[in-house]
């Protein structure tokens, strides 16, 4: 017998070899003591609109056994860094392979924009977190329609014949500053980029050295 029952609880038994290595070996993790995960299981932001995609999501994500539903529900959790907006040319670009690819709908949990580089719009099926103003106008304008995640859910209930779309984390103009330093080839925070600025050291041979 291991242990023996107390009034102040279990007490181990002292006639125990294995016991005693049992509790020597017993003790808390010092590097991962109250480490909690990084990972979120709710957003952030308190948007009533978006607490209730949480909201829908969540009981779809239990209630099928789609990934589609799990993947969509972690990405509302995100920030919105981690959520990038696609333009309308990304969309038509990484559906161009696509096979019947108008008559998919193209689902991004971001914000859809416009791009005026993008001359004509094909008929598109898009459904986001919000479009711009124009994109929604551009994409209604072609035959297409733009629609919200909820009424998706209804459509495509395990999300069925989407094409699940996202932007480029790091298309972001302050990310071309991070990790700035000699040789790194990144791009210094400067007022202006005339005679007067950052032309010293690093930037000219006779100055040390020249980046």
């Amino acid at each position: 017998m291991l242990f023996t029952t107390g009034n102040s609880g279990i007490i181990e038994d002292p006639s125990c070899n294995f016991c005693s290595s049992l509790f020597v070996k017993m003790g808390i993790d010092i590097k991962k003591h109250h480490v909690s995960k990084g990972q979120r299981t709710a957003p952030k932001s308190e948007d009533p609109y978006l607490l209730l995609l949480v909201k829908l999501y969540r009981f779809l994500a239990r209630r099928t056994d789609s990934a589609f539903n799990r993947v969509i529900l972690r990405r509302l959790f995100q920030s919105k860094i981690n959520r990038p907006p696609v333009s309308l040319s990304k969309i038509v670009y990484e559906t161009r392979h696509t096979p019947a690819a108008d008559a998919k709908t193209i689902v991004t949990v971001g914000t859809v924009t416009d791009d005026e580089r993008l001359l004509t719009v094909p008929k598109l099926s898009v459904a986001a977190l919000r479009f711009t103003k124009s994109a929604k106008a551009r994409i209604e304008a072609a035959g297409g329609e733009a629609i919200t995640l909820d009424q998706l859910a209804l459509r495509a209930p395990t999300g069925s014949n989407t094409v699940l779309l996202r932007g480029k984390k790091n298309a972001r103009e302050a990310v071309r500053h991070f990790g700035m330093g000699p040789h790194k080839n990144k791009k210094p925070y400067v007022i202006s980029k005339g005679r007067k600025f950052e032309r010293a050291r690093g930037r000219r041979k006779s100055r040390g050295f020249k980046v």
